[in-house]
């Protein structure tokens, strides 16, 4: 009762998970971006699609077992997708088993008209993107037509997807082709999948920008999560030989190779800059 009139206790939905508590929606969230509207000298070759992998996922089961509402950070996704959109790319959108794009709608930046607009355009891709598998089957000998493969943050990005083989599969295509990797917050928990059937990691050595779990410890206080985390993103992607080159939930982003991440949320206009000046000037 005392967390309710506060405003840190975390807000019960319909089916029994958790989103973040009134002080932590007014501390983490935003109604309006920091997105920077360049006009960027547009991409005019062949490889201009980028793969946009998705969580379907909403419910992220914590230590205590209570579930927090998670799913794809639509600031984490759709920031970057603009960049890339106006620097002349364009996106195949998939999700592990083909069932629609999940989103952390309590985080979407309402009175943001760019990101309204990129969404309202794709929302149908998001409704009903295409199957992971298949795009394996039918894309992996058409490497020509791509430039990299996107994965967003969110909690959500670190159900299921790490522990997916298909997502491990289209890394390794990725960058034994010579494609971009880019991804941020949460969502390097995807580059796991490159240890899984007893693979060396295949990022050992990269610098790289994550969520700090050291931050998600913090987040329970405030209500932003129901409980503490399943396990710690950071220190798993160290413990692997990342080197991870931020501390605090902030702008930082990096690109290594062709790696490209971002530290958190605050970082996805930097990124979508980034993303989309690296590509221009490796591809052009």
């Amino acid at each position: 009762m005392l967390k309710k009139l506060l405003g840190i206790a975390p807000q019960l939905e319909a089916d029994g998970s958790y989103s973040p508590s009134k002080l932590a929606l007014k501390l983490g969230t935003v109604a309006k971006t920091d997105f920077e509207n360049i006009s960027y000298t547009k991409y005019q070759g062949k490889k201009s699609k980028i793969l946009v992998i998705f969580t379907e996922r909403k419910n992220m089961t914590m230590k205590n077992g209570k579930k927090f509402s998670t799913g794809n950070h639509p600031i984490e996704a759709l920031l970057p997708m603009l960049h890339l959109k106006n620097a002349g790319f364009d996106f195949e959108i998939v999700t592990p088993t083909g069932k629609p794009v999940v989103f952390e709608m309590w985080a979407f930046p309402t009175k943001d008209e760019q990101v309204q607009a990129i969404y309202k355009e794709l929302k149908s891709s998001f409704e009903q993107p295409k199957k992971l598998q298949n795009f394996i089957d039918t894309s992996f000998t058409d490497v020509e037509s791509y430039a990299a493969v996107f994965i967003p943050g969110g909690h959500g990005a670190m159900l299921g997807i790490p522990e997916d083989r298909n997502v491990g599969k289209v890394l390794n295509w990725a960058h034994e082709n010579d494609l971009f990797t880019i991804t941020l917050c949460h969502g390097p928990g995807s580059l796991l999948t490159t240890t899984l059937d007893n693979q060396q990691f295949l990022y050992k050595g990269y610098k790289m920008a994550v969520f700090p779990d050291a931050v998600d410890k913090q987040t329970p206080m405030i209500g932003y999560l129901p409980g503490h985390m399943p396990w710690g993103l950071s220190e798993r992607l160290k413990s692997l030989g990342a080197k991870l080159v931020n501390t605090k939930s902030d702008k930082t982003v990096c690109v290594d190779r062709k790696l490209i991440t971002g530290a958190s949320p605050l970082a996805s206009n930097e990124l979508g800059k980034l993303a989309a000046k690296t590509l221009l000037e490796k591809l052009n």
